[in-house]
């Protein structure tokens, strides 16, 4: 997995999540795996942070459900006209920055509410025909990035905007005017198959406009086109700290790659991949130095690509999976395949297999996976044990030890607290059970201890202790 974050508007098959322009009309559904979502917000060292085992069972022991948020307005908000837009719909994605939540729900509401307040502060979609498709908080200068399609776009084409850099995101939201700020990329054709990718790590964005065959990378403090990338031959590119690898159209028996400064663009290393003529790709990705190629049927390639030198896992032992995570300061991936996680070192061994983290969505949808900014930790909506008295439709909130894949804290219906009203602001509805049932989507904030969760019916739950 490379590590920016690709949001699409039609799914595409790529390890990780781009925002691409869509090529049918209207068309809202979900994004593909969010895996870049993980990194941007979760690949730092911050050493004082660290967590004894200790430490985090006593950190979730006493957490339970504290407020629920709802993204639906049944009064009808005025600028919802769409029918997409005024019907229930599941929550794809949470983040939350400076004591903020931005909720998306899968037909492009986005609604943001305060943890001051315990109210919602408003909609984020500021015309009538507006959807939104993604968010992207930038920490590089506090500001909210969204990405929308329109409605008399025929759905087609990216918009970003991002709040004014200068105050702050958060003083305009506060105040109900999202919209006050300006328009990014506003030069490029961001049309199907096209994409912008905002990548944390590096402090970089990628668009592509296939009507010009070109890429663009710019600086993400500022949005300054550094260069270009224009080639044709490009099938993709994938983003690792400091570089990027392109990878070019498969030529007879071998695939040209391309290593590239992520600085300035600037050729690294030019080479190409011997691969099996009549076997399928099933993947190729960066990892620093490290070059994974993996085709149909066949052993897992680690490539060094300082020496050429080579390491293979069977294909017995290494499936090929539904998505990585690198964790880029342990030197190790994690890999989801049939609802089940694992962590590999670069050695080909097996470090990890967890022992009580089964994935409650079978298609690896990582906006219910969060990982700590000290790679210690995986917060993952599971399957609830088999022994638990809960309706079909309920999980359970699990946090392990990526190193050791212990289970340290659950938070399940059958050890919960009793739900406590905060006073007249909150506005729980729902008993621990039906909080926990049909999950869509989580997030963990540190600095705050909470987690958030979203549902199938576009309801938020806070859950802290």
């Amino acid at each position: 997995m490379d590590g920016g974050r690709r949001i699409a508007v039609s799914p595409r098959p790529c390890s990780g999540r781009r925002i691409l322009a869509s090529k049918k009309r209207g068309r809202a559904d979900a994004f593909v795996n969010s895996v870049k979502k993980l990194q941007r917000r979760e690949i730092c060292s911050k050493p004082h942070r660290a967590f004894s085992i200790s430490d985090t069972q006593e950190r979730f022991r006493n957490i339970r459900l504290q407020e629920e948020y709802d993204t639906h307005d049944p009064k009808g908000h005025c600028l919802m006209v769409l029918p997409c837009l005024r019907k229930r719909s599941k929550i794809i994605e949470i983040v939350a920055a400076q004591d903020i939540i931005f909720a998306l729900a899968q037909s492009g509401v986005c609604a943001t509410f305060s943890r001051e307040t315990n109210q919602r502060i408003c909609f984020l979609n500021d015309t009538a025909d507006e959807v939104k498709r993604s968010l992207f908080y930038n920490k590089n200068n506090d500001s909210l990035v969204t990405v929308s399609v329109y409605a008399s776009d025929n759905f087609s084409s990216l918009k970003c905007r991002s709040t004014a850099e200068a105050q702050g995101s958060s003083i305009y939201i506060r105040r109900g005017q999202p919209d006050a700020g300006f328009a990014l990329f506003e030069s490029e054709s961001l049309k199907w198959p096209g994409f912008v990718e905002f990548d944390d790590v590096n402090g970089r964005v990628l668009t592509y406009s296939e009507q010009y065959s070109i890429y663009k990378v710019f600086d993400l403090k500022n949005y300054t086109m550094l260069y270009t990338i224009s080639d044709k031959n490009v099938q993709e590119i994938k983003i690792s700290p400091g570089i990027m690898l392109l990878i070019f159209t498969k030529f007879g028996g071998h695939v040209p790659l391309k290593i590239l400064s992520i600085e300035d663009g600037t050729v690294l290393k030019s080479f190409n991949h011997l691969l099996l003529r009549n076997k399928k790709v099933d993947f190729i990705e960066q990892f620093n130095e490290k070059l994974l190629v993996k085709q149909e049927n066949e052993n897992l390639q680690i490539i060094d690509i300082r020496n050429s030198e080579l390491t293979e896992v069977g294909k017995n032992e290494f499936m090929t999976p539904s998505t990585f995570i690198f964790l880029y300061e342990n030197q190790l991936f994690l890999t989801f395949r049939n609802r089940t996680v694992a962590v590999w070192n670069f050695r080909r061994e097996l470090v990890t297999s967890f022992e009580d983290h089964l994935l409650w969505h079978p298609d690896c949808n990582t906006n219910n996976i969060y990982i700590t900014s000290d790679q210690d930790l995986i917060i993952s909506y599971c399957k609830a044990d088999s022994d638990d008295p809960l309706p079909e439709g309920n999980g359970s909130i699990n946090i392990s030890n990526i190193l050791t894949g212990k289970c340290l804290a659950k938070i399940r219906a059958r050890n919960s607290f009793p739900v406590e009203m905060n006073g007249s602001s909150s506005r729980i509805r729902r008993t621990v059970a039906e909080a926990l049932e049909d999950n869509t989507a989580l997030f963990y904030d540190e600095e705050r201890n909470e987690i958030y969760t979203g549902n199938m019916y576009g309801l938020v739950h806070v859950w802290s202790n």
